[in-house]
Order: structure tokens, then C-alpha cells, then sequence
């Protein structure tokens, strides 16, 4: 894609998707003409931050594309709060309290790298994990960059930090062709849980990275 256009930029992404105006005005929560008079019209004249993001992030594009800031190359870091939470991958672990600890500064090239192009205005956090059933990808004391907006809206498989009983756990999610939604431990010794109904899972958001201290 070579176009500078944010409005030809757009219209290309939704033909080679094979999307509609309509589909993605609904995905933004606006009037089902909003993207079609955005293209064609020129109203409004830029997207809205919010709008121009969830775009940038539902195509995997940087914001830049859309008409949103571009940082170069090692230039622009994005502070993401580092929380006092724990995501239990084993038993216990409860995160009722959401003390910030510091915050992590991450460079924005690479988080539209990620597809988080916009990653700031409480987006992403970072939180520990605790336990071990998610053994071998996360072990106990990893620390999780996730992706807040990346919830029930976007189901799809990866893996993810839910609220259980006011519980943070985080498991592997695999949605089914048919539509059936299993939670699953990376660590065979833990069940997992099939046959979930996914308007009733309480979706906090998306593992995107992680970290680890070397031992």
C-alpha cells in the first residue's frame, strides 16, 4: 500500500479485506453511513482518535496510515502503568487491587509492530502472573503486557486474562467453527474448561507480550 490518502488508505484496506462501510461504522459504534460519508464525503474531515485507532488496530496497520501521529524509529515511548496485580495461572491468586507499582516505558514503533498502534490512554497494563499452569509458555512471576480493548468484542484464540468470580486467571481461549468457547491450561496437569458460553465470560483483555527475568 503506497497511498498517503487516509481516506484512500481506508477504502483500499476495506476492499482487500472484503469488508463494508456499514460493518465497520457498527464496529465503531457510529450510524451505519459514517465510514461511507468519511470516504466519499469527507465528513468528518479527520476520524476521531478513538475511531482511528480501533481501525488501525482492527487492520493491523500503523495509525500513520489513517491520518494518526507517526513516531520515528526509536523516538516516542509510551508509558504503560505496571499494575499490582497478579492473573492467577494456578489457584488463588485474587486481584481485587489495582495498585500502580511504576510504569514501563515502551518504544511506539514497536507496539504498531504489534498491531497497538494508539497503545496509551489506558489501553494496556502490565500485570504478574501467578502460578504455574500455564507452564512452559508463562511461568510464575512473568510479567504480561495486556491489551484492555482487545476483549469480548474481538474473541478469537490467544490468550487472555479473565475475571472469574472476581478472580484473575489467565488461559489459552479456542473458539470453535460452531461457535463453542473452551478455556484451556497450557500445563496439562490443570483441566480446562470446555463448552463456555462467551456472552458470559468476563473478558479483561489480551496477552500481547511478555517478559521474563533470567534466572
Amino acid at each position: 500500500m503506497t497511498t498517503t490518502d487516509p481516506r484512500a488508505a481506508l477504502d483500499q484496506l476495506i476492499r482487500e479485506r472484503g469488508d463494508d462501510y456499514a460493518g465497520l461504522s457498527r464496529l465503531l459504534g457510529r450510524n451505519a453511513a459514517y465510514v461511507q460519508q468519511y470516504i466519499k464525503r469527507g465528513t468528518p474531515r479527520r476520524l476521531a482518535e478513538d475511531d482511528r485507532r480501533r481501525l488501525a488496530h482492527y487492520f493491523g496497520v500503523d495509525e500513520a496510515l489513517l491520518g494518526g501521529p507517526s513516531y520515528p524509529s526509536g523516538e516516542g515511548l509510551l508509558s504503560v502503568p505496571r499494575l499490582d496485580v497478579d492473573a492467577s495461572a494456578g489457584p488463588g491468586a485474587v486481584g481485587t487491587v489495582e495498585r500502580r507499582l511504576g510504569r514501563i516505558g515502551f518504544d511506539a514503533a514497536w507496539l504498531r509492530q504489534l498491531g497497538l498502534a494508539g497503545g496509551g490512554h489506558g489501553r494496556l497494563s502490565v500485570i504478574r502472573v501467578s502460578g504455574d499452569s500455564m507452564s512452559p509458555t508463562l511461568s510464575d512471576g512473568d510479567e504480561i503486557l495486556v491489551d484492555r480493548e482487545d476483549d469480548a468484542r474481538r474473541l478469537r484464540d490467544g490468550i487472555y486474562v479473565l475475571r472469574v468470580e472476581g478472580t484473575l486467571v489467565v488461559k489459552r481461549l479456542a473458539l470453535a467453527p460452531d461457535g463453542r468457547l473452551s478455556a484451556n491450561s497450557d500445563n496439562s496437569a490443570y483441566p480446562g474448561w470446555p463448552d463456555l458460553d462467551p456472552a458470559g465470560l468476563d473478558v479483561v483483555g489480551r496477552v500481547v507480550w511478555f517478559g521474563r527475568r533470567l534466572r
